[in-house]
C-alpha cells in the first residue's frame, strides 16, 4: 500500500557523535551504523517525541586478528564503555548485525554495535525535527544492559508516559520500564519482564481497571498445533495485566497468534503500542504489528500488519487484514544505498492520532526513522 505522505525524517547522517554517551571512552573511532525504530509519543504542547535508537559501532571492529564489541563496564556514573576482542577463528560474522561464538552449549552471539536512545523532537505532523535533546539521551547504565538499550515502545495512560526498552546484556536480554510525566525526564523503574520477553507493548489506557500489554516471548522450542489447525506454532504475541504497571502477569487466553495459511507472519512481534480508537464502524484497540517471512536474506522479510482487539476482551481480535499494511520502500531508502546492510525490512514503532489519519514511525531497514501518514479509512478488514 502507498500514502501520500511517507518520508525518512532521521538518518544516520543526522546524529552527532561528539555528543554521544560514548564519546571520549573507547579511544577508536565509531559511526553511526543505524538512527531507526524510534518509539514515538505526542508531548504535552502537540509536538512528537522520537525515541531513536542509535546504533554506534567501531569504524575498525576487526584487527589483529580479533573482532571487537563495545560494553558499559561498571553501573552508573561509575562506570565507561570499552571493548571486548574474540579471535576470528572463534566466531561466526555471516549476520552484519552480530556475531555468534563458536563451540557453545547455547546459541551465544555478540553485537556488532552498541544502541542508545536518543529523544528527537518534530512537529506534531512528524515530518520536520524541532530539538535533538543529547542531554536527554538514554544508554546503559550497568550489568543488565552493559551491551546497550535498543527498540523504546512509549504509552501514555492519562498524564503519566511509560517506556519499555529491550536491555541487552550476559546476565539475561530482559524488558526494562520507564517512567515520566513529560516524556523527556525518565526515572528508570527496573526489569519488568526476564529474559528474551521481546517487544512490549503497553496499552494507551485502562482495560477493567488494570494496565495490560502485549509481549512476544521467544525460545529455541514451540510445540505445534493439531494436524489442520488454522495457527502456526513459532513467536507470537502475547498478553500480561498488571495493577500498577510495574508488576506483569501473563493473561491465560493467548493474544495474536501466526497464520498456518501464509509465511509472511511465520514469525511476529508487536509494534505500537494498542490505542483505543474506531476503525471501520467498530471501536477497539488498535495495534500494528510486524510479520517475518523467510527469505534468502539473513534476516527476512518484514511487514507491517494491524488488528483491532476488542475494547472489554483484548485477546479477542474483531477485524484484521491478511495484506501488509506497510511495506519496506526501496525508493524511499535510496538515498543512503551505500549505508544499507540490510533491506526489505520495515520495523513499526509508535502510532499517534492526527484527525482523519494516524501518524505511524518506523525504523526503515535498520537504517533511519521513517514516518507515514495512513489516512484512517486505509484499515479494510478482510
Amino acid at each position: 500500500m502507498t500514502f501520500d505522505t511517507d518520508r525518512l525524517v532521521f538518518t544516520p547522517g543526522d546524529v552527532d557523535l561528539t555528543r554521544s554517551p560514548l564519546a571520549g571512552q573507547l579511544g577508536a573511532e565509531t559511526f553511526v551504523l543505524g538512527a531507526f525504530n524510534p518509539g514515538m509519543t505526542r508531548l504535552a504542547d502537540g509536538n512528537l517525541l522520537l525515541m531513536v535508537r542509535v546504533a554506534e559501532a567501531l569504524s575498525t571492529p576487526v584487527s589483529d586478528g580479533r573482532v571487537h564489541a563495545i560494553r558499559f563496564d561498571g553501573e552508573g556514573a561509575g562506570g565507561r564503555f570499552t571493548c571486548d576482542g574474540w579471535s576470528l577463528a572463534d566466531v561466526d560474522m555471516t549476520d552484519p548485525r552480530k556475531f555468534s561464538i563458536k563451540g557453545q552449549t547455547w546459541p551465544v552471539m555478540a553485537l556488532t554495535s552498541l544502541s542508545w536512545l536518543l529523544p528527537v523532537e518534530v512537529t506534531p505532523d512528524g515530518l520536520e525535527v524541532v530539538a535533538v535533546h543529547y542531554e536527554k539521551a538514554i544508554a546503559s547504565a550497568g550489568p543488565w544492559n552493559c551491551y546497550g538499550v535498543e527498540d523504546a515502545r512509549i504509552s501514555r495512560i492519562g498524564d503519566r508516559y511509560l517506556m519499555t526498552t529491550c536491555a541487552v546484556s550476559p546476565e539475561r536480554h530482559s524488558t526494562t520500564l520507564y517512567s515520566s510525566d513529560n516524556a523527556l525526564d525518565w526515572t528508570f523503574e527496573g526489569i519488568v519482564l526476564d529474559h528474551q520477553n521481546k517487544d512490549m507493548l503497553i496499552f494507551e489506557g485502562l482495560v477493567g481497571g488494570q494496565y495490560w500489554a502485549q509481549t512476544r516471548p521467544l525460545g529455541n522450542l514451540w510445540f505445534a498445533y493439531p494436524p489442520g489447525s488454522a495457527w502456526r506454532a513459532g513467536p507470537a504475541i502475547n498478553l500480561a495485566t498488571s495493577p500498577d504497571g510495574r508488576h506483569w502477569k501473563p493473561h491465560l487466553e493467548p493474544g495474536i497468534r501466526p497464520h498456518a495459511a501464509t509465511e509472511a507472519t511465520a514469525r511476529m512481534g508487536g509494534g505500537t503500542p494498542p490505542l483505543l480508537t474506531e476503525i471501520a464502524g467498530k471501536r477497539g484497540w488498535l495495534t500494528l504489528w510486524h510479520g517475518v517471512e523467510p527469505s534468502e536474506s539473513v534476516v527476512g522479510v518484514y511487514r507491517t500488519y494491524w488488528s483491532l482487539l476488542d475494547e472489554h476482551e483484548p485477546w479477542r481480535c474483531i477485524a484484521t487484514s491478511h495484506q501488509p499494511l506497510i511495506e519496506a520502500d526501496a525508493a524511499l531508502i535510496a538515498p543512503l544505498r551505500d549505508k544499507l546492510y540490510l533491506d526489505n525490512v520495515v520495523f513499526t514503532t509508535g502510532i499517534a492520532e492526527a484527525g482523519d489519519h494516524f501518524v505511524v514511525a518506523s525504523g526503515a531497514e535498520d537504517l533511519a526513522c521513517r514516518i507515514t501518514h495512513v489516512p484512517k479509512n486505509a484499515f479494510v478488514p478482510d
